[in-house]
């Protein structure tokens, strides 16, 4: 890779634990941009379901083995290993690739149930968001995303940045380069605000009331 061209990139995690960068305030070399950290939340996406069903012994975690190589996805079913066995909970792995591998997915819950999910953060997920929320409504299984856009396409919950900021921050950094800043100067931008979005109607047909701590820290309701 040809180390003297800029470099404004977003990513799912901590490009400086990837060796993309010296520090966060300081890159150094020819990379900076914007992370959403959606691998670094799996622990608080998994306190949030805990909250809304505290009995869930069991929970699913939807994943692209295809991508596994890509760091948002490994780190990100690492943590949520590590956050179901803190919270004495039984990870159920299910991983697809494609559409048709998501039905089947689902379908495998109805042999081994599971009382909630946490759908991990990838591109490929984003384009099924609509399926993924339509089939974890029909499964009737509380399920927790990292962007909005998945509640508002009828999901139940989700917490994480919010994509447009992000995109706003990537244009303004390649405005400073081409005015002749380098982007080892420019510190890697990591979220201040962290969405947590409810979707009211997907509740309700769950039969699940939102408890009223974690509707007070909701950013926005959907009815």
């Amino acid at each position: 890779m040809d180390r003297t061209i800029p470099i404004v990139m977003t990513y799912g995690t901590d490009p400086v634990r990837l060796g993309l960068a010296v520090s966060m305030n300081r890159p150094g070399g020819n990379v900076t941009g914007v992370t959403s950290l959606v691998a670094e939340l799996s622990g608080k996406q998994l306190g949030l379901l805990r909250d809304l069903v505290p009995k869930a012994a069991t929970v699913a975690a939807l994943f692209d083995p295809s991508q596994i190589s890509e760091d948002r996805n490994r780190f990100g079913l690492r943590d949520a290993r590590d956050a179901t066995a803190a919270l004495g909970q039984k990870l159920l792995v299910l991983g697809a690739s494609t559409a048709e591998e998501i039905d089947a997915q689902f379908a495998k819950l109805n042999k081994e149930p599971a009382d909630a999910m946490i759908v991990l953060t990838n591109p490929f997920f984003f384009t099924r968001r609509e399926q993924i929320a339509a089939l974890a409504a029909r499964h009737r299984i509380p399920a927790i995303y990292g962007r909005r856009e998945y509640a508002e396409a009828g999901g139940l919950i989700s917490y994480g940045s919010n994509l447009a900021d992000n995109f706003r921050e990537l244009g303004r950094y390649a405005g400073r380069i081409l005015n002749g800043e380098k982007p080892g100067d420019l510190p890697i931008i990591q979220p201040t605000r962290f969405e947590l979005v409810i979707n009211l109607k997907a509740a309700k047909a769950l039969n699940l009331t939102i408890p009223p701590g974690v509707y007070a820290i909701a950013d926005e309701v959907i009815e």
